[in-house]
């Protein structure tokens, strides 16, 4: 990676952005470099929340490019941007929405957008299948396979 990144530098790409799965430990781990629990414990599952492989990763980008290195870690907000207008009135809606099911006794329930209309389903029908991406939407896969390093 770090030959891939020196690559780019020469020809004049002063950026690179590396990706790494939170939990994910360095090939070479040592006790400093190794993915650690994180101080809020285990996930839902039961398994340890793992971290550090950001910084990680960074220091030892820098170390073998000599160029300087940040790392991010993203955060649920980030991922998928600022929210617009229509996000926060949405979220709105939603809230009032599980406000009232509250009132009307609706447990088990959830608040799920049907049209432009905020509805309340049982959840074992929101959990009841995976709905997939229609493929109309999706990017194809040959516009990624041709990107130059």
């Amino acid at each position: 990676m770090a030959e891939l990144i020196r690559q780019r530098h020469a020809r004049g790409r002063y950026f690179s952005i590396v990706v790494a799965p939170k939990g994910q430990s360095f090939p070479m781990a040592t006790k400093n470099t190794a993915a650690r629990p994180a101080q809020d414990g285990r996930d839902e599952f039961g398994h340890p929340r793992l971290s550090g492989i950001a910084l990680t990763l960074a220091s030892e980008i820098e170390k073998r490019t000599g160029f300087e290195t940040r790392s991010v870690v993203l955060g649920h907000i980030q991922r998928g941007g600022s929210p617009t207008a229509y996000d926060r009135v949405l979220a709105t809606r939603y809230g009032l929405g599980a406000i009232d099911m509250v009132h009307r006794g609706e447990f088990g329930q959830m608040a799920a957008l049907r049209g432009n209309k905020i509805i309340s389903i049982p959840l074992a029908e929101a959990i009841a299948s995976n709905r997939k991406v229609d493929q109309e939407f999706s990017t194809p896969r040959s516009a990624f396979s041709t990107a130059r390093l």
